[in-house]
């Protein structure tokens, strides 16, 4: 009994560690993703090239994330996540290493847009359902971790960027960045292990963990919950996801200096690294679909917000609360996932859900550099982004309030059994 105790403990020991690779994948991948909002306006003055043209890039980003999501989850089903992890490494050094070296509008889009949002779609979703795998009870903050480096990423690689820019130029800045994350990311790669077999559990034992279920992938994606996971998901994403790109152009519209714009973007990262452990927290005790429609109201109210700020301090404050929010719900919809549909099939299924959310951030960046380009100002994109953030709070409150949807239909025997 000692032994086989002494056996889990050091697999939960280990888990951590793939946590924390999970963490820095997340941060690089959608770091260097979401960097393109410290690069807009830089490459928008040395190529003449369009805020919305630039902004597609972010846009088809989300697109190829979004389709490539699913697919790469249900590679790491079958296959594990280590090779999936690792083929999207070397992937997001060639897209960020390629984009540098664009000559046309064109090239920065196959490369910066396609190829890195191929190889982001890689990170999370794998990397979520394997640490969830690893980690049993402390499931919730285990995966609020590995969402945690999305929170890191404004913290480390954005002004990273600046300086670079700064420093040198946006191609030389990319082109480190697109190195840096080779030597970063290949390494991680390699402590990715798979989960160790849970052993049996006796009868009568683990009364609250949730038994595995039985769902195909198919079934899976026809069931109510599904859906609503992914339309709140969806939604949730279109919210936040022009307020977060174009909050630096915004800033520096409203008369703040560049680099100072920056830390603005930053402190809303370093908030949202603590909502997402503050929201799993509350997620434990109150359960997770109460916290995401709260979380999604605050993000909506946040991004109304956004009408009355101009100076650097009121930016400040409500960088602390937008990120607070919309970092906060992020890995509330993984938790849903795992709960209903389990361990086995919950890389393709939380894959699909994020392809959703991935459609969702693709709207944001172009939406939010047409709108700028058409009236010189963001205003009508925080009022669009408004109104798609109260939809996201109706569509959460539909999601069904049980803990687990019915099994789908079992055979007598085995319903005896």
């Amino acid at each position: 009994m000692s032994t086989q105790s002494g056996v889990v403990q050091s697999a939960s020991s280990y888990g951590w560690v793939v946590v924390g690779a999970g963490a820095l994948m997340t941060c690089v991948g959608f770091g260097t993703m979401m960097s393109l909002a410290v690069f807009l306006q830089p490459i928008s003055t040395a190529m003449g090239w369009s805020n919305s043209g630039i902004s597609a890039a972010s846009t088809i980003d989300f697109l190829c994330m979004g389709l490539a999501a699913f697919f790469w989850g249900t590679l790491s089903d079958r296959f594990g996540t280590r090779i999936v992890v690792l083929a999207g490494s070397v992937l997001l050094g060639i897209g960020l290493i390629g984009a540098s070296q664009a000559a046309s509008l064109w090239q920065f889009q196959f490369f910066f847009g396609v190829l890195i949002g191929i190889s982001a779609g890689s990170f999370y979703a794998p990397m979520v359902a394997v640490a969830s795998a690893w980690i049993e009870h402390h499931r919730s903050l285990a995966v609020a971790l590995v969402s945690a480096g999305m929170g890191v990423a404004p913290l480390t690689i954005a002004p990273f960027a600046s300086w670079l820019i700064t420093t040198y130029d946006w191609r030389t800045a990319m082109l480190v960045i697109g190195i840096a994350s080779w030597a970063l990311l290949i390494p991680a790669s390699f402590l990715v292990r798979p989960p160790p077999r849970q052993p049996t559990t006796p009868a009568g034992a683990g009364a609250s963990t949730a038994p595995e279920t039985q769902w195909t992938v198919a079934q899976a994606l026809r069931t109510p919950q599904f859906i609503t996971l992914a339309l709140a998901h969806f939604a949730c994403c279109a919210a936040h996801s022009g307020p977060i790109f174009h909050m630096v152009s915004y800033a520096m519209v409203c008369g703040i200096a560049p680099l100072t714009a920056v830390t603005v973007y930053s402190l809303a990262g370093f908030s949202g690294l603590g909502g997402r452990l503050l929201l799993g927290a509350l997620a434990d005790k109150l359960g997770a679909k109460p916290v995401l429609v709260g979380g999604l109201f605050v993000q909506a109210m946040s991004v109304a917000t956004y009408l009355a700020v101009a100076q650097l301090g009121e930016f400040y404050a409500l960088s602390v609360i937008f990120g607070l929010a919309y970092g906060g719900v992020m890995p509330l919809y993984a938790v849903l996932v795992r709960e209903y549909f389990g361990a086995r099939i919950m890389g393709s299924v939380f894959g699909a859900v994020s392809a959703f959310a991935s459609l969702g951030m693709a709207l944001g960046p172009l939406a939010g550099g047409w709108v700028f380009d058409t009236f010189q100002t963001y205003n009508w994109l925080y009022v669009g982004s408004f109104g798609i953030g109260i939809a996201a709070v109706a569509v959460a409150l539909s999601f069904p309030s049980a803990r687990r949807p019915p099994q789908p239909s079992l055979t007598p025997s085995r319903m005896a059994a």
